[in-house]
């Protein structure tokens, strides 16, 4: 099964490092980073999705997505 996730942060160093956790642990990155300007913030947002591929197990709504192994 093929687990999903959609990463956001501010357009800053610790989205990187979000992002390269996230690499590390075997996600890998799934189409093209998003950004968008947050006019009541005036910063630029950024999102990323990552996926990862886990054991035959049924999905469950109820689990986290993290804790997919």
């Amino acid at each position: 099964m093929q687990v999903y996730r959609f990463l956001t942060g501010d357009d800053d160093s610790s989205f990187c490092h979000k992002v390269t956790k996230a690499l590390t642990e075997g996600w890998a990155l799934h189409g093209t980073t998003a950004y968008a300007y947050d006019a009541v913030s005036k910063k630029m947002q950024c999102g990323q999705a990552v996926v990862r591929t886990v054991s035959d197990q049924p999905y469950d709504p109820d689990k986290k997505i993290v804790d997919y192994v």
